[in-house]
């Protein structure tokens, strides 16, 4: 203790010291009678997880979080965790569950001196991962990767001896595949189980296994009430904390808006803001076209509005991207004396990422944009319907509880009660399963294979899961993963992609593949572009168009971007030239993160890697032949000449997007692999480079193109195959055999 105190003492004669933390509580401030300053042993309280006194911020925070609705039932809760195995807890947003029942936890492992291992709590959302860490080590006054932490992917502030963490639950997926029993972990909570993901649906049902084979691990589900009755009879009798959290929500409902939502919407925006009622506005829209289309209106009109109301400032929260949820938000208020009511512009992926308690308005159209996949055509479809009840019910609890607040839907309470659905349709029955199945493939050898989820995935697409995952290599003839399989699970990519990886060790493009792997893999990494600088943004990315396609192209962005980081000392002078050049700074900054883990997996699995030749013709085909190697199965031909590309695969037709490097150029080659696609009113193929029909003959498994429907390209490329030489196309048959020794529809029915 007197360690501490000469320490303490050294920060107080330093007040610049890099350390932030005060030690001791705002009632030991001053003493009655005593000398002002003068601290006894007594006085001081020890944080139990660091040893080190509690600051007076701390104290401050503790009253805040008394306040929250979940605190009314801590006694509640931790009778319940030490006498059950398995707690449920039931409460609507902003209650404080999140944040709290976690440290309740980690108090729970302390008392038993972490003797079944610390306390992990999955979330759905990556940022929420990380706001949730940062206040809750703030809460518990620790610090940030060391009590408490944060794993989510191609990103870890955890270190071993971390009490607290916070990740994503696909990276509580991915430890499972070395860690099966999670025996590190003496508490697990499921959070945002309300969103349906799979890897939360996964882990929903595995653990039930894992809680069978460890009886001292505890599980705890946080969940909206609206799910409690399927979770109740899914898990059985087990207990149930329900948190009570009602506040003042006035619900306006705007029957004639949904007609024409846009128009209601912005003219909705300058009535709050000509009222004079204090708050920020949250907008729910259907897609992040109409966030885009709504932020150049609304900025464009709000620079017109009577600067006695106060500035009009308007955010886009593009969840995919790795925004800060309401940080950023908060600091345009520092020093600024103007009143700011800001406008958040939104979708659906956004319901858990609105945080401030500033929110007096939301406004909801009531629908929403999915992406539904079809099995049968290995396609996605974006689907406009109705929100589910749970999320109009999620987006009603975003406006603060501490007043009262406004709701207005641009749709009628029949509408409500008729169209939309009680719950968000799990993302199990609506997604391509492929990883997930190489993913419980890997897990079989675990024995933890017979998963009893909540909502079955269609067997349609389980097979085509599977199909895939055959046609890619990763099974062996018994349907079990094969070594390349066990290889493709190790990398966080889908399977594809992973696959394309492994074959470039054998071409001797791995620098250039991980390079397109990262890149396709982080945000867009071209910036949202503001109406009027279309034509300066396509002179500034025509000097890194590559001639044999859209991947070559990611890869001379990288490339620049690595170079202008090492002549560049500041990191401020690289983000002003990704501006200058209308690319997305912190995309670039995340591919890079994400090449370094990858090239550290092939590293630790020992993978042949060779040194970069990017920009020689025979690089240029070996990378084309390690795309082909994964996505064979997404191969497109112009049918007219004019850049109409029907798929192989099925019959949708599809163009070039705007951005591809051959619609700039206006040189549309006849075939090209591509790298997405979805079903919409502008049928789009992103990412693509052209290929030949003879470069894919060569490489395509022959059942997988034995298999493919009757067409005029499949007419074409069998001429093909028949002018190959006769030792190309005997090795072709050969591995036909002995790949698939019984019919195709055998397999499947074996599988």
């Amino acid at each position: 203790l007197s360690s501490l105190l000469d320490k303490m003492e050294e920060e107080l004669e330093c007040p610049n010291s890099s350390s932030e933390r005060r030690y001791f509580p705002e009632s030991l401030d001053s003493s009655d009678g005593e000398e002002e300053g003068v601290l006894t042993c007594e006085d001081l309280e020890l944080n139990p997880f660091d040893g080190l006194p509690y600051s007076s911020r701390y104290y401050k925070l503790l009253k805040e979080r008394e306040d929250l609705p979940v605190w009314k039932e801590k006694y509640s809760f931790m009778e319940n965790l030490l006498q059950n195995q398995i707690v449920i807890v039931s409460g609507d947003a902003k209650c404080g569950k999140s944040s709290q029942v976690p440290q309740w936890c980690a108090e729970y492992c302390l008392s038993i001196h972490y003797q079944h291992g610390g306390v992990i709590c999955t979330q759905v959302h990556k940022q929420t991962a990380v706001q949730l860490a940062l206040r809750v080590a703030d809460e518990m006054d620790v610090n940030i990767g060391h009590e408490v932490g944060y794993m989510i992917p191609f990103e870890n502030c955890c270190t071993s001896e971390t009490i607290l963490r916070y990740c994503t639950d696909d990276m509580l997926q991915r430890e499972m595949m070395s860690n099966p029993f999670l025996g590190s972990y003496g508490v697990i909570i499921l959070d945002d189980i309300h969103e349906r993901s799979i890897a939360t649906d996964v882990l929903l049902g595995l653990l039930k296994d894992v809680l069978l084979a460890r009886p001292e691990l505890k599980l705890i589900i946080n969940s909206s009430p609206l799910l409690i009755s399927k979770l109740s009879s899914y898990y059985g009798n087990v207990p149930l904390i329900e948190v009570k959290n009602k506040h003042p929500v006035e619900v306006v409902y705007l029957s004639g808006a949904q007609k024409d939502s846009f128009e209601s919407i912005l003219r909705l925006i300058f009535e709050i803001h000509h009222s004079g009622e204090k708050g920020d506005i949250v907008v729910f829209l259907a897609c992040e076209q109409d966030i885009e289309r709504a932020y150049e209106i609304v900025c464009q009109e709000g620079s017109n509005v009577n600067s006695d109301l106060g500035e009009l400032v308007v955010f886009p929260l593009y969840p995919q991207e790795k925004c800060t949820l309401f940080k950023s938000i908060d600091d345009t208020e520092k020093g600024c004396h103007v009143y700011q009511r800001r406008v958040v512009l939104t979708t659906s992926s956004g319901e858990s990422l609105i945080w401030s308690n500033t929110v007096r308005f939301v406004i909801d159209v009531g629908v929403e944009r999915r992406k539904v996949y079809n099995p049968r055509i290995r396609a996605k479809s974006l689907i406009m319907q109705p929100i589910s009840q749970s999320q109009a019910e999620i987006r009603k609890q975003i406006l603060g509880s501490s007043t009262s607040g406004k709701l207005f839907c641009l749709y009628t309470e029949e509408f409500a009660s008729k169209d939309m659905r009680p719950l968000k349709p799990a993302e199990m029955q609506e997604a391509n399963l492929t990883s997930m199945v190489l993913f419980m493939k890997r897990i079989d050898i675990a024995g933890l294979g017979h998963c009893d989820f909540m909502n079955r995935p269609a067997p349609e697409s389980l097979m085509q899961a599977l199909e895939d995952l055959d046609y890619l290599a990763a099974l062996d003839n018994d349907g079990n993963l094969s070594e390349f399989g066990i290889i493709m699970s190790e990398f966080p990519l889908d399977p594809q992609l992973s696959k394309s990886i492994l074959a470039s060790c054998e071409f001797d493009c791995v620098d250039e593949m991980l390079t397109i792997a990262a890149m396709v893999t982080a945000p867009n990494c071209f910036s949202h572009l503001p109406r009027g600088a279309e034509e300066a943004a396509l002179t500034c990315w025509k000097t890194f168009l590559h001639p044999e396609g859209d991947h070559f192209t990611l890869i001379n962005i990288y490339k620049a971007y690595q170079d202008i980081t090492l002549n560049l000392t500041s990191e401020h002078c690289v983000e002003k030239w990704c501006q200058d050049y209308f690319l997305n700074y912190s995309a670039l900054r995340m591919a890079d993160v994400i090449r370094a883990e990858l090239l550290e997996i092939i590293k630790r699995i020992e993978l042949p890697y060779a040194e970069p030749a990017f920009g020689s013709e025979e690089n240029n085909l070996n990378i084309k032949k390690a795309l082909l190697s994964g996505y064979f199965m997404q191969i497109a031909r112009d049918v007219d000449g004019s850049g109409n590309y029907l798929m192989l695969t099925h019959k949708q037709v599809a163009q070039l997007h705007p951005l591809s490097s051959y619609s700039i150029t206006k040189k549309m080659p006849e075939w090209v692999l591509f790298h997405q696609f979805s079903i919409s009113e502008n049928n789009y193929i992103r990412i693509t480079s052209a290929i030949s029909p003879q470069l894919f003959m060569q490489l395509v498994p022959q059942y997988y193109f034995s298999n493919l429907p009757p067409s005029e390209s499949k007419d074409i490329l069998q001429q093909v195959m028949d002018h190959l030489s006769p030792i190309s196309t005997m090795k072709q048959e050969q591995t036909m055999c002995e790949k698939c020794p019984e019919t195709t529809e055998q397999r499947c029915v074996i599988q």
